[in-house]
């Protein structure tokens, strides 16, 4: 599980159901299909694709620029995050949300996928001991209010199916909603979530299981909170152990196999809302095999997450893997078009993203140091031009103070620095 917040530059065989889920608790590959019969590039296909490019308007207005890097290629799913700081935020603020919900009613085929904190604080590294009081609380009730208000907010901007991945990578030790310090409180309270959740008029929410994969902190299937408020057993899985190689991450105890096969045993749709590279660098291998995997089991959705270290688009340290990501993922070409795997001496990579400005109104305070012993920091990247640096975001502008001031001066920036907002994935 990469300590994201922290590193912004941080198809089932017929079996049993009963050997499904022996298999997806152990970890074996049972009777599912083994993953070396990989085609060659995947082919068309229902999963509704889409990247995780940022977390305000701009991860909006990207995917047009990422669609046409990719030959005109449609993306159907939108993916941001809630800030996880305070209360207020995990509400979803409107002006936060209308951008998305807009995008979402701009056809009818579109996801609008929204990460969802179930506690306030989401990345204070709380002791277990204030985590479990926690859960507790919003097992009983608590916390009902914010998710209704949530549901509310959503409803009235339109997005009424919006798939809420809920309290996302709870087996592992980043975040606040862990399960591991309570997993049966942490199931109650996700079953009061969903329920609070499904009581507003007019939603048609879905909800999305999605631990990270392999065992963490606890096996994911002891967190499982019931068929009955999940719809989606999704998966963050980035190139990082469990597992050096593909096949050690399809098939370690709690991997990317075990998930599929968990899946077809509860009747659920699977999804990978968050992958990408990670520890392994730029591995062209990873990324083949990653979207031949999901091309042979058709999650209902899958979103990359594209910015430095596991991008491909947004992320210059990883040509190699960029350019499988680009080719397999191309649309159709044209038979008048060149070959999208070849070299394009017009192509000067990722547009850079336009800088924007910081918003004034929602200050939040730095994130606090690991404590020993959690994964390290990893060092940042050099950011694209016009792009964010680490931990104090800096936004630098080029000023045009016209041909005669330039002559003398050379060509300006003005920078803005300010605290990165906790709570928030990078990009």
């Amino acid at each position: 599980m990469p300590p994201r917040h922290r590193f912004i530059r941080a198809g089932i065989g017929s079996v049993t159901a009963g050997l499904l889920v022996a298999g997806a608790m152990s970890g074996t590959a049972g009777a599912a299909p083994a993953d070396n019969d990989s085609p060659d590039a995947p082919g068309d296909s229902s999963v509704a694709v889409g990247a995780y490019l940022h977390y305000g308007p701009p991860g909006v207005e990207r995917m047009a620029e990422l669609s046409r890097w990719l030959g005109g290629r449609e993306l159907r799913v939108a993916h941001t995050y809630l800030p996880g700081d305070r209360w207020a935020n995990i509400e979803g603020q409107v002006d936060f949300l209308r951008p998305w919900a807009d995008w979402r009613r701009g056809a009818a085929d579109r996801l609008f996928v929204l990460n969802v904190p179930m506690l306030e604080r989401s990345e204070a590294r709380l002791p277990d001991a204030a985590v479990r009081a926690l859960l507790r609380a919003g097992a009983e009730g608590g916390f009902d209010k914010h998710f209704r208000t949530l549901a509310q907010r959503l409803v009235d901007l339109g997005a009424t199916d919006t798939v809420i991945v809920l309290g996302w990578e709870m087996n592992g030790t980043t975040y606040t909603h862990r399960c591991a310090p309570d997993p049966e409180a942490w199931k109650e309270y996700w079953n009061r979530i969903v329920t609070a959740m499904r009581s507003v008029p007019g939603q048609e929410f879905r909800f999305d299981f999605a631990p990270n994969r392999g065992l963490d902190a606890i096996p994911w299937t002891e967190c499982y909170p019931g068929d009955d408020v999940v719809d989606i057993i999704g998966m963050d899985s980035y190139d990082q152990p469990p597992g050096g190689t593909f096949d050690e991450q399809v098939n370690a105890p709690y991997g990317l196999r075990a998930q599929v096969e968990f899946a077809a045993a509860h009747d659920k749709a699977i999804s990978y809302p968050e992958w990408g590279l990670f520890r392994n660098g730029d591995n062209p291998e990873y990324m083949r095999r990653m979207l031949e995997w999901i091309d042979r089991h058709q999650p209902l959705y899958q979103t990359i997450t594209d910015y430095c270290p596991h991008g491909v688009w947004q992320c210059e340290d990883n040509p190699e893997s960029s350019k499988v990501f680009r080719s397999k993922m191309f649309a159709k070409p044209d038979p008048a078009q060149p070959d999208p795997t070849a070299p394009d001496p017009t192509d000067l990579g990722p547009t850079a993203p336009d800088p924007i400005e910081p918003s004034p109104s929602e200050p939040a305070p730095a994130q606090p140091e690991p404590p020993a012993g959690t994964d390290p920091p990893v060092p940042p990247p050099s950011p694209l031009p016009g792009d964010v640096l680490m931990n104090d975001v800096e936004w630098c502008v080029p000023m045009n103070l016209g041909d005669w001031v330039t002559q003398w001066v050379g060509d300006q920036q003005t920078c803005v620095r300010f605290p990165w907002p906790a709570g928030l994935p990078g990009f």
